[in-house]
C-alpha cells in the first residue's frame, strides 16, 4: 500500500510513518516547514518529503491519504484554502483517513495494546512501560510522542508474536505500547485519538483541564476518558491514579473491566520512600524497590502506573523495578543541554502549569534549598496562549528563585499575571517579547551554581544554545 501523509513531521504522524515503512508500505508525506529532527529521521528511512500542501501532490496517486490533525478547512485572508491538497482530495472523492484510524486498522489489530493516557506524564510513562517490557524480553512495539533514550527511536513494530506468552488474555498476542492522546483525531473526526486504539490495558495517569482550544471544560475531557474506558474489554485492566477525583468520576460513569489503582496509601500499587529510592507495595506488601536517576513525586507515580500496567501482562513488580533502575528518561525531559561557568542549562517539555510546578518541585527536591533555580518558560500551547490558566502561573513557578517569561504571541498581559511574584529588573520575575532580550535577562541574573530550566512544548527559538553561548561570553 502507498500512503501519503499530510502533516508527516509531527511526532505522532512521523512515528506512524516509520511504522508503516517498517511494515513494508510505501510512504510519502508533506508538511509546512519540513523540519528536523523528524525530517532527518524520515529521510533516513527512505521516506520522500514534500514541502507544503500543494494540490499537485494528487499526482502521486497513493492508495490512501492519511490526514494529520494539523490539517483543516481554514481559509486564508484572501479566501484561498490553507490546505489546497485537502480540498483537492475532497473534490476528487479520493480515499482518506485519520492517522489514529489507519494505525488501528493496519498496526494495532491482533495486538495486546497498552495505552497510556493522562494530562501529564504520558510520554515518560509510555517510555517506562516500553522499557520494562523490553527488559522482560517481550520485545514490544511502541509509538511514543518523544524519543526515549533507552531506544533512540520514537516508534517500532516490535515482535510479531510475544517471545514469552503471559497469563493475561491473548497471552500470545504481541504487545504494543502507545501514548494515548486525548486531543481530537482530525478535522473530520472530533473524537479523542485514544478511542481508536482499543486497549486491553489502559492507564489513566491523571486528568486536568487542558486543550482549551477544543474542550469547553473539564467535564468534556472526562467524557472522552469515559469513552476510552468503554472500549476496554471485560478481560482488560484499567490502571487508574487513585489520587485524582476527576478519574474517580470517570470510573463512576461506568467501568466494565478489572481496575488496578495506584498512588493512594491504600491502593493496589503504592510507594513508600523518597521518589529517587522507594519501595513498591502491591496490595500492601513490599514487592520491589526502585532506585533510579529520576526525581519528583510525579515520576514516582508514573513508575507505579507503568509497573501496574506491566503486571497485567505478566511482568512482576520486581522485574519492572530492575528495568527502571536503567531507565534513561526521554529527550527534553529535564535534559541537561550543557554547563558553562558553573551554570547548568536544562531543556524540559513542561507547558501546563501543573507540569511546570512538578518539574520545578522535582528539581528542588534533588538540589535542596541551597541551589538557585531559574525558570525560563514559553506559554506556547493553545491553552496557555488563550490565557485559560494564567492565574495559576505564580503557583506553578513558586519553587523557582527567578522566573523569565517569553511573551511573544500572547493576547494577555504576562506581567500582570506574574505580579504576585514581583515583576521587573531585580525582582523575582521578568518578561520579554523576544528571545534575545530574554537571553540577556537570564544571563545577567545567572551566577555559578545556578540551574536554568527552559520549559516549552516547542523549539523555544533555540534558546538553550543561545543561553550557553551567552553564558560563555559573560
Amino acid at each position: 500500500m502507498h500512503i501519503h501523509i499530510l502533516g508527516i513531521c509531527g511526532t505522532f504522524m512521523g512515528g506512524l510513518a516509520a511504522l508503516a515503512r517498517e511494515a513494508g508500505h510505501k510512504v510519502t508525506g508533506c508538511d509546512a516547514g519540513v523540519y528536523p529532527p523528524m525530517s532527518d529521521q524520515l529521510r533516513a528511512l527512505g521516506i520522500d518529503l514534500i514541502e507544503g500542501f500543494g494540490a499537485d501532490q494528487l499526482a502521486l496517486q497513493p492508495d490512501m491519504f492519511v490526514i494529520g490533525n494539523v490539517v483543516s478547512r481554514v481559509r486564508l485572508p484572501d479566501g484561498s484554502p490553507k490546505f489546497p491538497l485537502m480540498e483537492a482530495i475532497l473534490d476528487a472523492g479520493l480515499p482518506y483517513t485519520s492517522g489514529p484510524q489507519w494505525l488501528a486498522e493496519h498496526v494495532l489489530q491482533g495486538r495486546h495494546v497498552l495505552a497510556v493516557a493522562g494530562t501529564h506524564g504520558k510520554t515518560t510513562t509510555t517510555s517506562m512501560l516500553a522499557w520494562i517490557l523490553e527488559s522482560a524480553g517481550q520485545q514490544p512495539g511502541f509509538l511514543i510522542g518523544g524519543v526515549p533514550l533507552n531506544f533512540g527511536v520514537s516508534a517500532r513494530l516490535g515482535a510479531p508474536r510475544r517471545p514469552s506468552p503471559g497469563s493475561a488474555p491473548l497471552g500470545a498476542a504481541p504487545l504494543f505500547v502507545i501514548e494515548a492522546d486525548e486531543y481530537d483525531t482530525a478535522f473530520f473526526d472530533k473524537r479523542s485519538k485514544f478511542v481508536h486504539y482499543r486497549p486491553r490495558t489502559a492507564v489513566l495517569n491523571n486528568l486536568e483541564f487542558d486543550h482549551a482550544d477544543i474542550f469547553d471544560n473539564l467535564a468534556a475531557i472526562e467524557r472522552q476518558f469515559h469513552h476510552l474506558v468503554r472500549t476496554v474489554p471485560p478481560s482488560g485492566r484499567v490502571v487508574v491514579n487513585g489520587l485524582e477525583e476527576s478519574l474517580t468520576r470517570v470510573l463512576h460513569t461506568g467501568c466494565w473491566s478489572e481496575v488496578a489503582s495506584f498512588g493512594e496509601a491504600v491502593s493496589d500499587f503504592s510507594a513508600e520512600g523518597d521518589p529517587q529510592a522507594f519501595d513498591v507495595l502491591h496490595q500492601g506488601r513490599k514487592a520491589a524497590r526502585v532506585e533510579w536517576a529520576l526525581t519528583g513525586v510525579h515520576n514516582q507515580l508514573n513508575a507505579l502506573a507503568a509497573i501496574a500496567a506491566a503486571h497485567h501482562v505478566g511482568v512482576s513488580p520486581e522485574q519492572a523495578a530492575t528495568a527502571l533502575a536503567t531507565f534513561q528518561n526521554v529527550k527534553r525531559r529535564m535534559e541537561l543541554r550543557g554547563t558553562v561557568n558553573g551554570v547548568a542549562v536544562y531543556d524540559d517539555f513542561a507547558h501546563h502549569p501543573t507540569a511546570l510546578r512538578t518539574t520545578l518541585d522535582g528539581l528542588r527536591r534533588s538540589l535542596g534549598q541551597g541551589a538557585r533555580i531559574l525558570a525560563v518558560f514559553e506559554p506556547r500551547s493553545n491553552t496557555m496562549k488563550l490565557g485559560a490558566m494564567k492565574a495559576q502561573l505564580p503557583w506553578a513557578l513558586e519553587p523557582a528563585d527567578l522566573a523569565f517569561c517569553h511573551t511573544a504571541g500572547l493576547d494577555w498581559d504576562a506581567a500582570q499575571a506574574l505580579a504576585p511574584l514581583g515583576v521587573g529588573p531585580g525582582l523575582r520575575a521578568q518578561t520579554a517579547a523576544d528571545i534575545n532580550t530574554l537571553v540577556q535577562q537570564v544571563t545577567a541574573a545567572a551566577r555559578p551554581g545556578d540551574h536554568i530550566v527552559c520549559m516549552s512544548n516547542g523549539g523555544f527559538g533555540g534558546i538553550h544554545a543561545k543561553l550557553l553561548e551567552s553564558l560563555q561570553n559573560k
